[in-house]
């Protein structure tokens, strides 16, 4: 069992190393878009936050 946990992480380090960089080339505006879409999750997930903090309080 220890020896399949550790090619199954083997195997999810090679596909992560294969994929760590782009393979297609991004123009400004979908840098931008991508950019705009992950602050948008960061303030959606906080704003979550604080309401579960207010209505715990």
């Amino acid at each position: 069992m220890l020896s399949s946990l550790r090619s199954f992480a083997a195997k999810i380090r090679e596909i992560n190393h294969r994929y760590s960089k782009p393979h297609i080339e991004m123009s400004f505006w979908v840098k931008f878009s991508l950019m705009a879409l992950r602050i948008y999750l960061f303030v959606l997930v906080g704003l979550i936050l604080y309401k579960f903090v207010v209505i715990v309080n």
